[in-house]
């Protein structure tokens, strides 16, 4: 039956690599709501035309509100197939046109070539080549379409307020084989009033789930040279940049960026910077609170043990902080971090600890998070998945964990299933890809799924 699923589909590559196309054309990035538009008229439209394509393939459809549509093959649904539509805006950079597709060789070019519309696509055609075989299934299978994934998933919400999902839900906007856990993400944002003579102003990251490459801070009554000299005395592997202006001194601090669900990637500039301040002759009350963040989040410390939240499991590994943002204005010091936590862990328990060590060192805290999302490895829906990618794709698999969220965090019983395999196609960046025999893979591997599932 594979091999039958296979010839189909591989005809049916010109017709996928057009469909793609089609829905590539749609800047669907998120934009103000019009009416009837709850994310911009581009990502309705674009929903609209999927879901014109997929009634054309004989599926039955229904939009709803345009948040998100479903196309369903069979009845009774056991299995749902969460995709979505919407994009990152196009950004700078790009040697193709970002929004018509183009094919060089064997990649097609465009924004959401693989960030999820080609996957979205291939959900398509595997569904299509089980209607069109005639090949029976005991169950149905639904595939959902969203038009907010990146913005939050509000879509998904709104979704599930007015529709049912089936009993098994996979996502294949992540990677393979089967993403069963993601770990749990605490924001924490902190301040307090603080006044000083000497730490003029301090301003370090821009964004709480990364990793910060530069920080800056403005001091003076201390020269450039005990700057300098603390600075070589650190142990920082962040370089300092120290320049003298007049009667101040300017400090920038360049590290390296990573993703704050895998913070001991980059080398925090942030942290880096502070430590080099705790070590300078700063009046207080600033020396005590920058003493204070570097005690409690030190330079190179990822597992949020002095902050007294460490914390780790087998199956979801250790708990990771990155302390994403510091801003001074001579006023006021705040800041947040980004945590991601294991299933050993929970929000009301490390928020509890979290805002006791903080007041400690004088700062007030505002603290929120989303728990864990853990499907057991030997459940028989992972089990099956698990088979269905090694029989497909010849390699071993293991159902894994990560550090950030997908698109079934809030769904019980969802997981990740596809479709990334450790290849760069520069998902969120410029020139975009996806490999168009990937498209037929994809879809086989998708077809295969529904037939263990549903036939």
């Amino acid at each position: 039956m594979t091999e039958k699923i296979l010839n189909y589909i591989k005809d049916m590559k010109p017709q996928m690599i057009e469909t793609l196309a089609e829905l590539i054309s749609f800047d669907s990035h998120r934009r103000d709501p019009e009416d009837g538009a709850p994310f911009g008229i581009p990502a309705k439209k674009c929903l609209e035309r999927a879901l014109e394509i997929c009634e054309s393939f004989g599926f039955e459809v229904k939009n709803v509100d345009s948040y998100a549509g479903r196309a369903r093959l069979g009845c009774d649904p056991e299995l749902g197939i969460l995709a979505h539509l919407d994009v990152v805006p196009a950004g700078s950079g790009w040697t193709k046109k970002p929004f018509e597709a183009t094919v060089e060789g064997d990649r097609l070019y465009g924004r959401g070539a693989m960030d999820d519309k080609g996957p979205a696509v291939s959900v398509m055609y595997a569904m299509k080549a089980i209607k069109d075989l005639g090949i029976p299934l005991k169950s149905g299978v639904e595939l959902i379409l969203g038009t907010d994934e990146e913005c939050g998933s509000s879509d998904i919400d709104y979704y599930m307020s007015k529709e049912k999902l089936p009993g098994k839900v996979f996502t294949p906007d992540a990677d393979y084989p089967v993403i069963n856990i993601e770990k749990g993400r605490i924001c924490a944002k902190f301040s307090a009033k603080c006044r000083s003579d000497k730490l003029v102003e301090f301003h370090g990251g821009k964004t709480v789930n990364a990793v910060p490459a530069l920080a800056n801070a403005v001091v003076t009554g201390i020269s450039a040279f005990e700057i300098k000299t603390a600075a070589e005395k650190s142990g920082c592997t962040v370089k300092f940049d120290i320049k003298e202006v007049g009667e101040k001194v300017i400090i920038t601090a360049a590290g390296t960026p990573a993703h704050a669900s895998l913070p001991d990637l980059g080398d925090n500039a942030l942290t880096g910077l502070v430590r080099l301040l705790s070590a300078l002759p700063l009046d207080e009350p600033a020396k005590a609170m920058i003493s204070g963040i570097d005690g409690t989040f030190p330079y190179r410390e990822t597992d949020g043990k002095s902050a007294g939240i460490a914390a780790r499991d087998d199956e979801s590994g250790s708990l990771t902080l990155a302390l994403s943002i510091l801003d001074f204005d001579g006023e006021k010091m705040s800041g947040a971090m980004d945590i991601r936590f294991p299933v050993c862990e929970s929000v009301e328990n490390i928020s509890k600890k979290l805002e006791k060590k903080l007041s400690e060192i004088g700062f007030a805290a505002d603290i929120s998070g989303v728990e864990p999302h853990c499907v057991p490895s030997d459940s028989d829906f992972v089990r099956t998945l698990l088979a269905v990618y090694h029989d497909i794709s010849g390699n071993p698999g293991e159902a894994i964990a990560i550090g950030g969220g997908t698109y079934v965090h809030g769904i019980p019983g969802g997981v990740a299933f596809g479709c990334e395999t450790g290849e760069d196609n520069r998902i969120h960046a410029a020139d975009e890809f996806i490999r168009t025999d990937a498209l037929v893979e994809n879809a086989v591997m998708f077809a295969e799924a529904i037939m263990r599932i549903c036939g």
